[in-house]
């Protein structure tokens, strides 16, 4: 173990993954974040870790080499856009996103190697990107390429990934939905974009039960979320997961320019301490965080020093 038991991934590379000064996923959220670990005194407990860029061969775990070589080309040019008018091709997307995956992957293998027990990168979970298209902010699914990461590269059988954005994970969920190992929780604001994840949907044939989908109603808060989250935490104590993925977006705080949660930070320390418990009892404390979503910087510098603090 290093000196601290939860590391963080920062760098100009993963500031570097935004869409341009007007746009929501704009270039300081990473800085939000930063600035918010100082102003709770917690930058002194972590280790902070550079970011690592995936090769080639890591993004195709999850996705088809005709769509990266599709991004690639797009973000070359810098004109246009990667999906439908929501995600700019901007010049060095490619080169940020492939640092996001890369800085996941390396954060799984340090807590497999027990040199930290959890970690933390706040410019990841992107988790709408689709093997073949890019949707909603996300170019490469950093989340799903990790769960890909851990099955073939460790003897792990049952994964979870617990997402608490606003917004439905659907490029997860829906890659998964009939995979019996990869076990989901995934909170998400009802009839919110990309308008999927109804409660009924708890997953397709063997992995019917594997799945569990919690839309909340709009200006929910939080004692709505800790009735809900009590379902969510018996459903994930009868798994006993060997790795936890947990998607902790910051837009289901009160205030975000794009959802309609009434969240305060009680909602992710609750999660977080949660699931932080189960993974001490279930996975020798295996757990990554991944920052996903959140567009209003006091949010951002609010809601994911919590979690490191609930990590610590």
């Amino acid at each position: 173990m290093s000196d601290s038991s939860v590391a963080i991934i920062t760098g100009p590379s993963l500031a570097d993954y935004h869409f341009g000064d007007t746009h929501v996923f704009g270039p300081v959220r990473q800085q939000a974040f930063i600035d918010g670990m100082e102003a709770q005194a917690l930058s002194e407990q972590v280790s902070w870790l550079a970011p690592v860029q995936c090769k080639i061969d890591d993004l195709k775990l999850f996705h088809n080499n005709a769509f990266i070589e599709h991004v690639r080309q797009a973000c070359q040019s810098g004109t246009g856009y990667l999906d439908q008018g929501d995600t700019p091709a901007r010049t060095g997307i490619f080169e940020a996103a492939s640092s996001v995956v890369g800085s996941v992957l390396d954060m799984i293998d340090r807590v497999m190697a027990g040199q930290f027990r959890r970690g933390f990168i706040p410019i990841a979970g992107l988790h709408h990107g689709f093997r073949d298209h890019v949707s909603g902010f996300c170019v490469f699914n950093d989340c799903a390429i990790a769960i890909e990461h851990i099955r073939s590269h460790y003897p792990l059988k049952k994964i979870l990934y617990v997402d608490i954005d606003a917004h439905h994970g659907d490029g997860v969920f829906y890659n998964y939905d009939s995979d019996s190992n990869v076990f989901i929780v995934d909170f998400h604001e009802d009839d919110c974009y990309p308008r999927t994840g109804d409660a009924d949907e708890v997953g397709d044939g063997p992995a019917k039960g594997t799945k569990m989908n919690v839309p909340m109603p709009k200006m929910a808060g939080d004692d709505a979320f800790a009735k809900s989250w009590k379902k969510a935490e018996a459903f994930i104590r009868e798994i006993k997961p060997e790795f936890i993925i947990f998607q902790c977006g910051a837009d289901s705080l009160k205030g975000d320019p794009i959802t309609h949660l009434d969240y305060t930070t009680r909602s992710y320390q609750l999660a977080a301490e949660s699931l932080c418990q189960i993974a001490d009892e279930c996975c020798d404390g295996r757990l990554v965080a991944l920052g996903g979503g959140g567009y209003d910087l006091e949010n951002i510098s609010q809601a994911w020093p919590v979690v490191v603090r609930a990590m610590l």
